[in-house]
């Protein structure tokens, strides 16, 4: 294999084949070889781009302590002094590689008639192979609606809608993610995602764009408490209608359950075993 092809010199050693791959060539490598994958899978087209800049650097949103999150004196690991950051990734650089800079730049063109990429889109993100466009709610709809309809882009279907929740990011506590995909482009994929303040936790509906949205979106406010506005029924899916909160936030509690026989109970998970 020839350098132009595959660069065998670099610092970083991207390129470079492992032992057992070395009298591969373009045509038998396969994709077990991680250094050969596809370019989309990283930025710059198979050369991984350092992240540089403020807004590059990872985001941390909270810190983990013990090797489970055990607060009550309860962590028998040995463990207990760990501390771990959460962390989420920055926004990556440009070339995104694969067929991520073709999206964003077709994105950006077609925002220009309208509030521009700037104003609309927060940051792009691309993380173990996958492109995430955070956009600001307020231009939700326009943005995904580009994504759906415009003839380069055509996402034809969102697989749902999932509420994440992240009480230590001020400000931006609740996230709600779309999964699309592209049958037109050859199954291409994109994940839009949109936060919204834990006091002001309302996103527009996606329902009216991708009306299979519909109870993806009931699930995620019954869930997650976000309310999407402009869905036609937004009402309980899996928790009865007079339930108190949604379950799935991490500030929810984890009391027990009555168990309907023998007079029985179910405690609480903190007060089911001690250890003295």
């Amino acid at each position: 294999m020839s350098d132009a092809k595959d660069p065998k010199h670099l610092e970083s050693g991207e390129g470079a084949p492992v032992p057992d791959k070395a009298l591969d060539t373009e045509a038998t490598r396969t994709d077990d070889d991680p250094r050969s994958s596809d370019t989309a899978q990283h930025t710059g087209g198979g050369r991984v781009v350092e992240l540089a800049g403020a807004d590059s650097e990872p985001v941390q949103i909270g810190e983990r302590r013990g090797m489970f999150g055990a607060t009550r004196g309860q962590d028998t690991t040995g463990y207990g002094g760990l501390v771990t950051p959460t962390l989420l990734p920055g926004a990556s650089p440009r070339p995104y590689g694969g067929y991520y800079d073709e999206v964003a730049d077709l994105l950006g063109t077609a925002l220009e008639a309208g509030p521009g990429l700037g104003a609309a889109v927060e940051k792009v993100v691309v993380d173990r192979g996958e492109m995430t466009v955070f956009v600001r709610r307020e231009h939700l709809l326009e943005v995904a609606r580009v994504l759906r309809d415009h003839p380069g882009l055509r996402f034809e279907m969102c697989m749902g809608a999932s509420g994440v929740h992240y009480p230590g990011e001020t400000g931006r506590e609740l996230h709600v993610v779309y999964p699309l995909l592209s049958i037109t482009h050859g199954s291409r994929r994109l994940r839009l995602e949109v936060t919204c303040p834990d006091d002001d936790a309302h996103v527009p509906s996606l329902v009216s764009i991708w009306p299979g949205n519909d109870w993806h979106e009931r699930e995620t406010w019954d869930m997650f408490g976000i309310e999407f506005d402009g869905h036609p029924a937004l009402t309980r899916i899996l928790m009865p209608d007079d339930w108190p909160g949604h379950p799935q936030r991490k500030d929810y509690p984890l009391g027990g359950i009555p168990v309907e026989y023998k007079g029985g109970t179910v405690p609480p998970p903190d007060q089911r075993r001690a250890y003295s």
